[in-house]
């Protein structure tokens, strides 16, 4: 059966290209501008796209127009909330710890930069594939709490403080369940490497073949994710009503808006993760026995099946986030510590089992 297009050999035939008319040095520095610059450009460009997309299905949810005035449709709203976000003032607070204070939200940025830049969106499409991609992601991620916890802290202020304070207990703790179940894809894949969790899912993906341990941690992964990423309903550390903005309240101009880039591009990173883990990444639906179907399923891009399913989780981590309240930071925790990850500990020696057993479809 004949596989979705690969984009190795578009790089493979730029690689050429580039080392046939200047210095191995020179041609691997230049590819490596030109992938910093599509990496930036594709961070932005998602991350206003998902602005846009959570303001449509926010309203659509609560049965309201959302943005129309700006453009066509609204469309021109987000780019003049970006013209305005970098007109506005950057703020020096008073006995600020002004080194950390503007640290801060370049590690948030940095973080979600590193993540985003590990996921392979297609087929040959990806910057770099580790054999450990799986830890390798989990790390870099956490660095992010570094950045929210020094912003928290460094503004001198007590509504930025609890904020940082709710939000390292908050993401620390879910941590280990996101972690719990990416091991659990990890032993059923047999591989830490994503471009191979994806490649193992070439016959069906693990949502479905994976049986009752796999759905369990694609429920577990959804919760936790959706609580790592401060959304709601476990949007505590920027509980408007008791908060003000949380960590972030005495951020202004740019350095506001480098969290308000990270949060969505977060949002992107986590549905793009459960994407690849969980629904075949960029691997086509087939139905077995149906070979015409299953041809015209191939025939759409790689990369159109990834930002499909991407979007996909999107909407549901959307519809979680408008559709719950807000629940109290005793009850976020104790979701984590009492349920999430027991269940997630039993439900990884249940996947071992089924593994070792070949109960797994």
């Amino acid at each position: 059966m004949k596989e979705t297009f690969d984009f190795s050999i578009v790089t493979t035939w730029l690689h050429q290209l580039l080392s046939g008319c200047m210095p191995a040095w020179l041609a691997t520095t230049t590819e490596c501008v030109i992938i910093a610059v599509v990496l930036l450009a594709a961070y932005s460009l998602i991350a206003m796209a998902y602005i846009m997309y959570e303001r449509w299905v926010c309203a659509w949810i609560q049965c309201r127009l959302g943005p129309r005035r700006v453009g066509p449709w609204g469309l021109l709203q987000v780019f003049a909330d970006v013209i305005k976000i970098l007109q506005k003032e950057l703020i020096t607070l008073w006995k600020s710890d002004k080194f950390l204070h503007n640290l801060a939200p370049y590690l948030v940025l940095v973080a979600s930069m590193l993540t985003f830049a590990c996921l392979p969106w297609g087929r040959g499409l990806q910057i770099i594939d580790f054999n450990i991609g799986a830890f390798f992601i989990i790390a870099v991620s956490s660095i992010g709490v570094l950045g929210i916890l020094l912003a928290g802290w460094s503004s001198n202020s007590k509504y930025t403080l609890i904020g940082a304070m709710r939000s390292g207990a908050q993401m620390i703790s879910y941590e280990l369940s996101v972690g719990l179940s990416v091991l659990t894809v990890v032993c059923l894949a047999g591989t830490m490497s994503i471009t191979g969790i994806v490649e193992t899912q070439a016959d069906g993906w693990f949502l479905f073949k994976g049986h009752l341990p796999a759905i369990i941690a694609f429920i577990i992964y959804v919760v936790a994710a959706n609580a790592e990423n401060n959304r709601g309903p476990f949007d505590l550390p920027e509980a408007e009503h008791e908060l003000t903005a949380g960590y972030h309240t005495e951020y202004s101009g740019i350095h506001f808006g480098f969290f308000y880039l990270a949060e969505y591009l977060n949002l992107f990173i986590v549905s793009g993760i459960a994407a690849l883990l969980f629904l075949g990444g960029w691997q086509p639906l087939h139905v077995p026995g149906w070979e015409g179907f299953n041809e015209m399923m191939n025939c759409i891009p790689s990369l159109i099946w990834f930002l499909g399913k991407a979007f996909f989780m999107t909407f549901i981590f959307m519809w979680i986030r408008w559709s719950f309240p807000r629940v109290r930071i005793d009850q976020m925790l104790a979701l984590e510590w009492r349920y999430l990850m027991p269940i997630g500990l039993v439900n990884l020696v249940l996947m071992a089992i089924v593994v070792t057993q070949g109960w797994h479809f």
